[in-house]
């Protein structure tokens, strides 16, 4: 199985692509982790926030690997412990599809593409920067997958 993290953003500060290059690194050849980033589409005077929303989507669909569980980001989306996640990634697992996890731009994500996910996830109550989601969920992956394995990654 590979989990995709598709974010809206390419240009991130080094220390952000440094720690989200490393928790990569560490997944194993049965669950890897890949990231796609996607242009964000230019904020510009009078260009309608939903127009610019529109754009990103297309380009997010565009990134999605082929039959894959659809998984967005959002303020509102479900809590989950570590334990909670590690037990939805063997859920995953067991599914055998491809997962793709959407990060949104800097407007979020357009409304009818949230409406097709099978599952909504937050990260945080907190507003954060995107650079600083993709290490935090990056990280959230593999502490998840280190607690299904049994990994001492994780403690309790």
């Amino acid at each position: 199985m590979k989990l995709v993290i598709v974010a809206v953003g390419q240009r991130q500060p080094d220390w952000a692509q440094t720690a989200c290059d490393d928790y990569v690194k560490r997944f194993p050849p049965e669950c890897r982790l890949e990231i796609k980033p996607v242009k964000t589409e230019p904020r510009t005077a009078g260009k309608p926030v939903d127009v610019m929303m529109a754009a990103e989507r297309k380009r997010i669909e565009a990134a999605l690997p082929k039959g894959a569980r659809l998984v967005v980001l959002d303020e509102r989306g479900e809590r989950r412990t570590s334990t909670q996640l590690a037990a939805r990634l063997q859920d995953w697992m067991n599914d055998g599809r491809d997962v793709a996890l959407v990060i949104g731009g800097p407007d979020g994500l357009d409304a009818e593409f949230k409406a097709t996910a099978a599952e909504t996830l937050r990260l945080s109550d907190l507003t954060l920067p995107h650079a600083m989601v993709r290490v935090m969920l990056t990280e959230a992956l593999y502490r998840a997958w280190s607690v299904m394995v049994g990994h001492p990654y994780h403690r309790e």
